[in-house]
């Protein structure tokens, strides 16, 4: 893994990133309002990164979650923030670009 994979804890493949997409992950952006109304992942949800915690109930059930943003930052910070809520099924994707670029 990359250091910045390792540093934001992006997705170890893009084969285990587009498997979870296509077995219908809960896809999450944790952009700000405005940049998700410029354009995300198909089917994707928008819970900003600061209201990650108050939306916690969104998260729940969900067999596998992919969170992502602009540059895998943001989504880095949502992993961590689910993993200490008690979800060990959250994946980083990185990009929406890269998202998106996987969904078929």
């Amino acid at each position: 893994m990359s250091f910045f994979g390792n540093v934001f804890g992006a997705s170890q493949s893009n084969e285990n990133l587009a498997s979870l997409i296509q077995d219908g992950a809960f896809l999450v952006d944790v952009r700000s309002p405005g940049e998700f109304a410029g354009g995300s992942a198909k089917g994707a949800v928008n819970i900003p990164l600061d209201f990650i915690t108050q939306q916690i109930k969104k998260f729940e059930g969900k067999k596998n979650i992919v969170v992502f943003c602009r540059s895998g930052n943001r989504s880095g910070q949502a992993k961590r923030l689910l993993e200490e809520k008690g979800f060990k099924n959250v994946t980083n994707g990185g990009t929406w670009n890269d998202v998106a670029a996987l969904q078929k």
